[in-house]
């Protein structure tokens, strides 16, 4: 099962709550991001702000606006700071929840980024386009980190054979007792867009 921590970006380009409209709007553009987590003073997640969020009150909606004078786009009543055009209590996620988890709850409240959360403290970021990264992954591309993983344990030496269909896993090859099977099965069900693994009977000890 992939996790939030398995596929979040860190660490988390933030914003303060004080900032000007315009300095987010900069680092977005920087960093090419669509939205932003918000923090307090204390670094404490405390919003979130979007383009869309950027853009209200700045942009009319009514293309022929621009041939009225509206109140509401005077630019000394325009929003200045995030905090005015942030969204609070954002909606957030956990390192250990599932990512099938996050996507629904990405798409049941229409957002495209999701912080993650440990404890209180900002750890990560999830957006939809990591998700779909996760989930496009080749067969040949999950067997070969799933193979590094398994040499990485066992220093070096290529104990077992990988092999990868649809995103199942199968490891083939001995394993020194039960405990050594399920360590191998957990190395490999760790690499992002693994669907299953598949393990053989370990060797008698």
């Amino acid at each position: 099962m992939m996790r939030a921590k398995d596929i979040m970006s860190s660490p988390v380009h933030t914003v303060s709550q004080t900032a000007s409209v315009e300095a987010a709007a900069a680092l977005m553009t920087a960093k090419a991001v669509t939205a932003l987590p918000v923090v307090d003073d204390d670094d404490r997640l405390v919003g979130m702000v979007s383009e869309s969020d950027l853009l209200w009150h700045r942009v009319p909606s009514d293309p022929t606006t621009h041939l009225r004078a509206l109140p509401d786009l005077d630019p000394s009543a325009r929003p200045g700071m995030v905090l005015e055009v942030m969204a609070s209590y954002p909606l957030a996620t956990q390192p250990e929840t599932d990512v099938a988890d996050v996507a629904e709850a990405m798409l049941e409240h229409d957002v495209r980024s999701l912080p993650v959360v440990d404890d209180g403290a900002l750890v990560g970021i999830i957006s939809r386009r990591d998700i779909l990264r996760a989930m496009v992954r080749t067969d040949e591309v999950l067997a070969r980190e799933v193979r590094h993983r398994l040499e990485e344990y066992s220093d070096g030496a290529p104990r077992w054979t990988v092999a990868v269909k649809d995103g199942v896993v199968t490891v083939s090859g001995e394993y020194d007792n039960d405990t050594e099977q399920a360590i191998v099965t957990v190395l490999a069900r760790t690499v992002p867009g693994v669907a299953g693994v598949r393990t053989g009977s370990p060797a008698l000890s």
